[in-house]
C-alpha cells in the first residue's frame, strides 16, 4: 500500500493584501488581560490574541457549555423548552436559596420548565438552575458534565475539560480563551431561535424579580450575549459577543484583576476591532486554492476548493503580509468523488495564523487506465509535475 505522506504547499505572499500587520501587534494594540481572543464572526479572522491557550478555570462560563448541551437536546426534539424538570434537593442546596450564591430561587421538589430553567442559568447565573438543567438532561451532573466534555470536543474546543454545570471550581475543570471563542460562535451560529435568552433583560420566579447580570449588555458596545463570571484566585472572565453594523465580533477576557479591568478591556478590545479592520477576500468560493497529487487516477491531480469565499480581516494600517498554506494527507487515492474534504487552508498575517478552513475536491477523478497506473507507481517519487510532464508526453504518443 502507498504509504500517506504530508504535504504543505506554501503559497507566496499575497501581494494584493500586503500591507496588513500582526494581529498581535497591529496599531500597537495591548491589552491588560492575562489571556484574551477578539475574532471576527463571519470569516473565523482572529483579530488579536494573547496567551489564548492559557488553561483557565472557566468559573460561571462554564454555563455556557451547559447551554450547548440543553440546546442541542432541544434542536434534536429529545425535550422542549416547556419540558418540566424537578428542582432536586441537591439543586436547591448547593445551588438554590440555600447556598448564598447566584441562584434564580427555584422551589425545591417543584417542577420548572425547561425555558426557564435556561433564562434562570444564563440571565441571572442560576447555579440551581444549571443543576436542574444537568440533572434532567443526564440523570446525574456528573453524566451530564461527561456530556460537556463530548461536546466541547465534538466542537473543536481541543483544549477544555468539565467536571459541573455550574463553574464550581474543581481542579480538572479547565478551558481557554481560543476554546471558548469557538464554543460563542458556534452556540450564534446553530441556535439562532435560542440565542436571544443571554439577552433577556430580566426573569422573575418565585415572585423574585432579577436583571441580567451581564455588563457588557449595557456597555454601549452592541452586546447581545454572553456571559460574564469570577472564580476565586483566579480573576474575572467575560465571554462576549456583539454587532455593529452588520458585523459581529466574538471576544473572551479572561482573569481581569477586577471588575473594572474585565469592562474596560473587554469595551476596549471590542471597539479596537470594529474600527481598525477591513474585510479582504483572497479567494471567490469556487476559485481553486492548490492542486492535490491523485494517485492511480485518470489525472495525476486535483483542484481544491473552500466552497465557500475565503475572506479575512486586515488591518487598515501595517507592513506584514499575508501568507496562505494548504496542508493534506497525500497522495490521495483514485477514484477521488467531488465535494470531498481532504486538507485544510491556513492563512497567517505575520506570525499570527488568523484562519484556518477546510478544502474539498473540485471535480471527480476516476480510476486511471492500466498505464495510468504504472506510470503513477514508477514515478510518485518524482512529484507531480514530472508525473504530468509525462503522461501529457504519452498521450500524444497514443494519438
Amino acid at each position: 500500500m502507498l504509504p500517506k505522506l504530508r504535504f504543505a504547499v506554501l503559497f507566496a505572499a499575497l501581494a494584493s493584501l500586503a500591507g496588513a500587520a500582526s494581529a498581535r501587534a497591529a496599531d500597537g494594540f495591548q491589552t491588560q488581560a492575562p489571556s484574551a481572543i477578539l475574532v471576527d464572526y463571519e470569516t473565523g479572522t482572529i483579530l488579536f490574541e494573547k496567551d489564548a491557550d492559557r488553561r483557565i478555570a472557566p468559573g460561571t462560563l462554564a454555563k455556557v457549555m451547559t447551554a450547548d448541551v440543553v440546546f442541542s437536546q432541544l434542536k434534536a426534539g429529545k425535550i422542549a423548552l416547556d419540558t418540566p424538570f424537578t428542582v432536586s434537593v441537591n439543586a436547591w442546596r448547593r445551588g438554590g436559596g440555600p447556598s448564598g450564591g447566584a441562584a434564580m430561587f427555584a422551589e425545591v421538589n417543584k417542577p420548572a420548565p425547561v425555558g426557564e430553567l435556561l433564562a434562570g442559568m444564563l440571565v441571572v447565573s442560576g447555579n440551581d438552575a444549571a443543576i436542574a438543567l444537568a440533572e434532567g438532561v443526564g440523570g446525574t451532573e456528573t453524566e451530564f458534565s461527561q456530556q460537556m466534555t463530548e461536546r466541547a470536543k465534538a466542537i473543536g474546543m481541543a483544549n477544555s475539560d468539565f467536571r459541573n454545570a455550574t463553574g464550581f471550581a474543581d481542579p480538572g475543570q479547565f478551558s481557554t480563551a481560543r476554546d471558548l471563542s469557538v464554543l460563542a460562535q458556534h452556540i450564534t451560529r446553530t441556535y439562532p431561535d435560542y440565542y436571544p435568552v443571554f439577552a433577556r433583560p430580566n426573569i422573575e420566579w418565585s415572585r423574585i424579580k432579577q436583571r441580567n447580570r451581564n455588563v457588557l449588555l449595557d456597555a454601549g458596545i452592541g452586546a447581545d450575549g454572553l456571559q460574564i463570571g469570577w472564580v476565586k484566585d483566579v480573576g474575572y472572565h467575560a465571554l462576549g459577543s456583539a454587532v455593529q453594523n452588520g458585523q459581529r465580533l466574538i471576544v473572551v477576557v479572561l482573569a481581569a484583576k477586577t471588575e473594572k479591568e474585565r469592562l474596560e478591556e473587554t469595551k476596549k478590545l471590542v471597539e479596537w476591532g470594529f474600527q481598525s479592520f477591513r474585510q479582504r477576500v483572497i479567494f471567490a468560493a469556487d476559485q481553486e486554492v492548490a492542486r492535490a497529487q491523485v494517485f492511480g487516477g485518470a489525472a495525476g491531480s486535483v483542484g481544491l476548493v473552500g466552497g465557500r469565499p475565503v475572506t479575512v480581516l486586515t488591518p487598515r494600517a501595517g507592513n506584514e503580509r499575508i501568507t496562505a498554506r494548504v496542508v493534506y494527507n497525500g497522495p490521495l487515492l483514485a477514484p477521488v468523488t467531488k465535494g470531498t474534504q481532504v486538507g485544510r487552508l491556513e492563512v497567517t498575517r505575520g506570525q499570527t495564523k488568523v484562519l484556518e478552513m477546510p478544502l474539498y475536491t473540485q471535480e471527480d477523478v476516476p480510476v486511471g487506465s492500466l498505464t495510468d497506473r504504472a506510470l503513477d507507481g514508477g514515478l510518485t517519487l518524482m512529484g507531480d509535475s514530472v508525473r504530468d510532464l509525462a503522461k501529457r508526453a504519452l498521450a500524444k504518443i497514443h494519438k
